[in-house]
């Protein structure tokens, strides 16, 4: 019960009465696993609970069997290592389809082909790097001898393209998986994604060592005469777009902002216009879930300049009191992707899954073999 008001006309509430959500201490003894730790901090404050509403609006992204989840990506966070993850929410059926830079898919590449990329030694300057053929992505390298690699593998591909056939990011990055299925041994998020029909966009291709690769494949088809491929952005967008107006209900993940996230989201306003100008009768297709991730504030432009609140007003997304769920993590994507997406894929049972189906492939003991440890007396 609140208390009376005394000569300063303040009114004491009982935050207990008043249904307050309380806030614990942060007991390590009891965080054993990445869901307890990240739920134990989602009932702290600051950056912390950020983390912890986010995992929750995940988990209910992955647990909405309606919801078609997008996953959006900038930065240079395959670069970074983060590329595994990104595979597990693929391999989890919890992301639906992908829209990221090209360079992202290019360094990702890299790593899905069995190159390594490696620490920045401060003691070599970015002259002597430049000459050294290693690309600097601020604390990590990318050689140059990768990227070589690399365009062999999509000159391959280019070079068994039929030219009647319109070349798109989503198309190329299907047969990019699919060359990954059948050569590489490792994981990588292209061959996540041609193995569960995820399709991937890049709407900024030519901004990509994949799109320079193609630039140099048409500059030499125009030398030996040969008929150019022809690559048209519109491909994508009609695809994505024939992809989201099927869904029941949307959900975006966006990790950075930038151009992969504003265009993932402007369905949302292309399907109003839809609507509005006469093309098509349907109602209002705005993303019901928005989760993202990425350490900037509004005013930087590093959020596309919009808030998730901001895009309501553009018809993008279902407003919070019509049952939108959104969290917003202002936080370097290698520190919070990994503590959200691990503690959800526990929640989902998403391990004890994979470590059955690793049990399944693994071959039988032949016990009328020896070893090939051999013991030491």
């Amino acid at each position: 019960m609140a208390k009376k008001k005394g000569v300063t006309e303040r009114v004491l509430h009982d935050p207990i009465a008043d249904r307050l959500t309380p806030t614990h201490p942060l007991d390590l003894s009891k965080a054993r696993t990445v869901d307890s730790l990240v739920r134990a901090m989602g009932r702290t404050a600051f950056t912390g609970r950020q983390v912890g509403d986010a995992a929750d609006v995940l988990e209910a992204m992955a647990r909405d069997k309606d919801c078609f989840v997008v996953l959006t990506l900038s930065g240079a966070l395959t670069v970074a290592k983060m590329g595994l993850v990104f595979c597990d929410l693929i391999d989890s059926g919890i992301v639906k389809a992908v829209v990221s830079t090209g360079a992202l898919m290019a360094h990702g590449l890299v790593e899905a082909a069995g190159k390594s990329h490696f620490r920045y030694d401060p003691k070599m300057g970015d002259k002597e790097l430049f000459f050294a053929g290693y690309n600097r992505v601020h604390d990590s390298l990318e050689p140059e001898v990768n990227l070589d690699y690399i365009e062999e593998i999509v000159e391959t591909l280019f070079e068994k393209w039929d030219p009647n056939e319109i070349v798109s990011s989503w198309k190329l990055n299907r047969r990019i998986g699919e060359y990954l299925i059948e050569h590489a041994e490792g994981r990588g998020i292209l061959k996540s994604a041609a193995e569960h029909n995820v399709p991937v966009f890049i709407p900024a291709f030519t901004d990509s060592e994949i799109g320079i690769d193609f630039a140099l494949h048409q500059r030499q088809r125009r030398k030996e005469g040969r008929p150019e491929l022809r690559f048209d952005s519109f491909t994508d967008f009609e695809r994505f777009a024939e992809t989201m107006l099927a869904t029941k209900r949307m959900g975006i993940f966006t990790v950075g902002g930038g151009v992969p996230r504003n265009w993932s989201q402007q369905f949302g306003v292309y399907a109003e216009l839809l609507a509005r100008r006469g093309y098509e009768e349907m109602p209002l297709k705005r993303y019901n879930y928005g989760l993202r991730i990425c350490p900037e504030p509004v005013h930087w432009g590093g959020l596309s300049g919009s808030t998730y609140t901001e895009a309501v007003s553009w018809g993008k997304f279902v407003p919070a009191d019509e049952g939108g769920k959104f969290a917003e993590v202002f936080e370097d994507a290698t520190v919070a992707l990994p503590l959200i997406v691990g503690a959800v894929l526990e929640r989902i049972g998403y391990f004890e899954h994979l470590d059955e189906r690793k049990a399944e492939k693994q071959p039988a003991p032949n016990h009328h073999h020896r070893s090939v440890v051999q013991s030491s007396h």
